[in-house]
């Protein structure tokens, strides 16, 4: 018996074609909602303290992927990602996935967290889902191509052990750089106003759009089967770095919006 929980265990830990659609692992979601903290305006602030019991959004932050586990919440599965027809120029609500996807699930948390007659249960709900979701939108390979899951079933190896494409830029570099989420939300760039402007511009489709354009490019980084390590690594972390910094700006907005 103990031969066979061990022999389970690997698996689950080890095959890394197991899991589906993880996202920027609980680190980076931290760091992401660590960082939007920075940029709240007050009465924002005043709101999310309230809803939240004096939390944190990073202490928030992972709960959409906590509740995987429970068959309660089955439903919210394919609200992590969104897959655009590669031959497609833009997002097509008309082809859009009738279970949901991450840009049905930002708006729904937005419409639900604006309605004045919704319960403080479900703005409860909806923000924690928020929080993640923004998270999710800005780990390009949540809107990575369909046919290969965003990247899930790109098999590479990083620093020697088998993984895949999509599971090296949820956890594997921000894991191999070593740093808690404070460590990385402290220190981030310093920004011009000119800058956040710059990250803030625009809207939900215009942030999607431009994670797709960078699983695009980085699709053509590595071939099935590449050892990846330091190169990879020194290449690659700024951009992950940008990337949780533009996701918690970017959150911000979007509770700022909300709040007011």
């Amino acid at each position: 018996m103990r031969i066979f929980i061990a022999l389970a265990l690997f698996v689950l830990t080890c095959n890394p074609g197991f899991s589906n659609n993880e996202d920027w692992g609980k680190t980076g979601h931290r760091a992401t909602a660590e960082i939007a903290e920075g940029h709240l305006t007050r009465k924002a602030e005043r709101a999310i303290e309230n809803l939240l019991d004096g939390r944190s959004l990073a202490f928030v932050s992972n709960y959409a992927d906590d509740i995987k586990s429970d068959p309660d919440f089955r439903q919210f599965g394919p609200w992590h990602y969104v897959n655009i027809d590669p031959e497609a120029d833009e997002y097509d609500e008309k082809k859009a996935n009738p279970k949901g996807d991450l840009v049905q699930a930002i708006r729904k948390c937005k419409e639900v967290l604006t309605d004045k007659e919704a319960s403080r249960e479900d703005k409860v709900f909806y923000l924690k889902m928020l929080v993640h979701f923004m998270g999710d939108l800005h780990q390009p390979f949540h809107v990575g191509r369909g046919s290969d899951r965003g990247g899930n079933d790109i098999q590479v190896r990083w620093f020697g052990d088998g993984t895949n494409l999509h599971r090296v830029w949820d956890s594997d570099m921000i894991d191999s750089y070593d740093m808690s989420y404070t460590e990385l939300a402290e220190n981030t760039k310093e920004l011009s106003k000119t800058k956040l402007d710059s990250i803030r511009k625009g809207g939900l489709l215009d942030w999607v759009y431009e994670s797709r354009g960078l699983a695009n490019d980085l699709y053509g980084s590595v071939e099935i089967g590449e050892k990846l390590g330091y190169e990879y690594m020194y290449e690659r972390m700024p951009m992950v770095l940008e990337q949780l910094q533009k996701g918690g700006i970017r959150l911000a907005k979007v509770l700022n919006e909300i709040f007011g």
